[in-house]
């Protein structure tokens, strides 16, 4: 197992609101911790706590964002949202397979999930980049 596997942020994630941009960093830094900690073999109770941050992290990440949209009257917000359910159901998920058995978080396991994540951040976000900013073009032009 070789750290190749980690990925570090990239400008093309980005959905132009600062706020949200950060906590994909820190999401993507936090899955990279976790693939450090497997291959440095580190103990179970400890890849668990990481799991349960992650997915503590993840809810203040997906309320955030969906507090944005919500307020802007995206129209593609109840899938918007179930599929940050999804995300948060198998980190949950993970976490209790873990508890059963630490052997559950494998390095796939742990890359589903983050590959789950970019997917959702270069598909479903992208979608409301566009929305956003008409809306950010009206504001503006109503300041003026």
């Amino acid at each position: 197992m070789t750290d190749t596997q980690k990925i570090e942020w990239d400008p093309k994630y980005s959905v132009d609101i600062e706020e949200i941009d950060d906590f994909q960093k820190k999401i993507l830094e936090m899955f990279n911790q976790l693939i450090d900690m497997k291959i440095s073999g580190t103990d179970a109770k400890t890849f668990a706590n990481m799991i349960t941050d992650l997915n503590d992290y993840s809810k203040l990440y997906f309320s955030r964002e969906e507090k944005i949209l919500k307020k802007r009257g995206y129209p593609d917000f109840d899938s918007h949202t179930k599929a940050h359910r999804q995300f948060i159901r198998s980190s949950i998920s993970l976490r209790r397979e873990i508890a059963e058995d630490d052997n559950n978080l494998t390095l796939e396991a742990i890359l589903e999930l983050r590959d789950w994540l970019i997917d959702h951040i270069e598909t479903n976000d992208a979608l409301y980049i566009p929305f956003l900013r008409i809306h950010k073009f009206i504001d503006d032009r109503s300041k003026k």
